[in-house]
């Protein structure tokens, strides 16, 4: 495999794309401003230099490259493999409600003996990231490693983009799957929140959207914790994520809130809010998030890999970053640290991250430094 990474900002490049690295079975990943307008020539540029390649990317809450965090850029990776196949399949999805089916059709499209891996990048907000991996988990063997993450919007919760041939669109999922032995790819979750406050239990909810928590309307109960910052909801409520328990699951999950009505005292998330299932209010503090970073680092399982070949894939959560603030790039170093100097990083800030639990499934998780190590065997 041969790879390399760049970064695109305020027009230009930080060295000029080597085009030679275009081909038939080349990667090329792109990480992007939420405003297209920021990055379109750069985004020209790509699609030019890399006309066989397979192109794939993602509007973000910030860019990652290397041990940096950028905003209104472009960071990108290429990956040349040398024995490993990869196959794109894109859908477009007109409802939230249509996760499950959309993933089922993508999976058993990707589908194949010779599949080893799959890499999701998905519209952030027409979205039920729960139900999204819920259908990769019912169609395809647990040996098959699914990650990848939610397009972001900067706190503005207004509209992401997937590119799709080349172009930004919304309510579009992109994955890429890669097929043989060859390859090498593993991947770690961890946050590093811990809970504060009562227990509460869901007593109404329907998928995504949680109505009431110990029988009292759910948008009541969350301005009272978040006091006053209340009135900068849905973008506050990053800060106060909820962990579920949910019965059946020995690993608890996090949530983050996608949107509030007012009307219905709800609140839609990004993933599923089960009722009957025990939710408790997280927050962390700076020492906590960056800790978390590294311990999901030194969590991957880098015995096959060549650190000085691989690259790394960080994907974080918008609320880990609007925690961190300026103190955000203490993460992106502290996972870079327990790799090589010499290991690829690109990455974003989400809305959500893809990741195999401890059963091997892949679920959704919010609020996480979530890692994909990629390599292929000399």
């Amino acid at each position: 495999m041969i790879k390399k990474n760049y970064i695109y900002e305020e027009n230009k490049w930080n060295e000029p794309l080597n085009d030679s690295l275009d081909s038939d079975n080349t990667l090329v990943i792109c990480f992007g401003a939420s405003d297209i307008q920021t990055i379109s020539e750069g985004l020209a540029d790509v699609k030019n230099s890399f006309k066989k390649s397979i192109i794939i990317g993602c509007s973000t809450a910030g860019e990652i490259f290397q041990d940096e965090l950028y905003e209104n850029s472009l960071s990108i990776i290429v990956l040349k493999f040398e024995k490993t196949e990869i196959r794109l399949k894109n859908l477009e999805i007109k409802s939230a409600n249509e996760s499950l089916q959309i993933a089922k059709d993508i999976a058993q499209d990707l589908k194949d003996d010779e599949l080893k891996a799959i890499f999701i990048l998905s519209d952030g907000l027409n979205i039920n990231g729960s139900q999204l991996t819920k259908g990769f988990n019912e169609t395809l063997s647990k040996d098959v490693i699914v990650t990848g993450g939610l397009a972001g919007d900067d706190a503005r919760f207004e509209k992401t983009w997937v590119l799709v041939d080349n172009e930004a669109k919304s309510n579009y999922i992109t994955a890429v799957g890669f097929y043989g032995n060859n390859l090498i790819y593993k991947s770690s979750s961890y946050g590093g929140w811990t809970k504060f406050g009562i227990n509460r239990m869901v007593t109404q909810s329907s998928g995504n959207i949680l109505y009431t928590l110990d029988d009292k309307p759910a948008l009541e109960v969350y301005k009272t914790y978040l006091g006053e910052n209340a009135k900068n909801l849905p973008s506050s409520g990053l800060l106060f994520p909820l962990m579920i328990k949910e019965e059946g699951y020995s690993e608890a999950k996090v949530r983050t809130i996608l949107a509030i009505n007012e009307e219905e005292q709800s609140i839609t998330f990004a993933g599923d809010i089960p009722n009957n299932s025990e939710v408790m209010f997280m927050r962390a503090s700076f020492e906590d998030l960056v800790n978390g970073a590294a311990k999901s680092s030194k969590m991957l399982n880098k015995e096959e890999f060549d650190l000085d070949n691989s690259v790394n894939i960080a994907i974080s959560c918008v609320g880990r970053k609007l925690v961190l603030g300026q103190k955000t790039e203490d993460e992106i170093e502290a996972v870079l640290n327990n790799l090589s100097d010499k290991t690829s990083q690109v990455g974003f800030y989400s809305y959500g991250e893809i990741s195999p639990l401890g059963t091997n499934e892949c679920d959704l998780h919010n609020q996480t430094m979530t890692l994909t190590l990629i390599g292929e065997k000399k």
